[in-house]
């Protein structure tokens, strides 16, 4: 194949992103949002919230690794963020499946798409540490907009909230502040989180 053909085999394979359902309700709170939907919301988050990350940031290549960082589910599917037992074999699904998906594209491209997947995995750099933040940031407030409903439904305890945005904070603390005090906690308040860190 041509190099304008392998772009488009792999434009034509990423979406099937948009079946890939996440356990995060939409505002509607009726819908479950899949791969894309998130992937544009943190992306267009990445533009509005730039200016609160901690350090400057190339904009646009963090966009980008938002806009790509799930495609490997497409293949690996859909991880939820308190599903012990699939994290533990959420790496190698990834990895395997970013070596075909990214294997479409013509080698120069391919190789630059899986090295940016690669650095928001590591979460290494300002960028890829921004992106975290706006990965765990929107779902938190996915889940204050349809009153903890997600949370509810798994049982989530505010040990796993906090255990799972552990590295927010290290793109923008700020916004990491913001999210704590305006999403999460006022769900323990209500009884929406079961506050499991408090002393007997």
């Amino acid at each position: 194949m041509d190099r304008l053909t392998k772009i488009f085999e792999f434009i034509k394979e990423i979406d099937k992103e948009k079946f890939i359902r996440r356990q995060t309700y939409l505002s509607d709170g009726m819908t479950k949002e899949d791969d894309s939907q998130h992937a544009w919301h943190i992306a267009i988050m990445a533009v509005l919230l730039s200016e609160y990350a901690n350090e400057d940031i190339d904009v646009l290549k963090t966009v980008t690794m938002l806009l790509i960082h799930d495609i490997v589910e497409i293949d690996a599917g859909d991880t939820y963020a308190y599903d012990d037992s699939a994290k533990a074999t959420q790496a190698e699904r990834e990895s395997k499946a970013a070596e075909r998906i990214f294997g479409l594209l013509p080698e120069d491209l391919g190789e630059k798409f899986k090295a940016l997947w690669l650095e928001f995995e590591a979460g290494e750099t300002m960028e890829s540490r921004f992106a975290h933040t706006m990965d765990n940031i929107q779902p938190t407030m996915l889940n204050f907009v349809t009153g903890g409903k997600a949370w509810k439904e798994h049982e989530v305890m505010l040990s796993k909230v906090l255990k799972r945005n552990e590295i927010t904070s290290l793109g923008s603390k700020k916004l990491w502040d913001y999210s704590l005090n305006t999403f999460i906690l006022p769900h323990t308040i209500s009884g929406n989180i079961t506050d499991d860190t408090q002393k007997n």
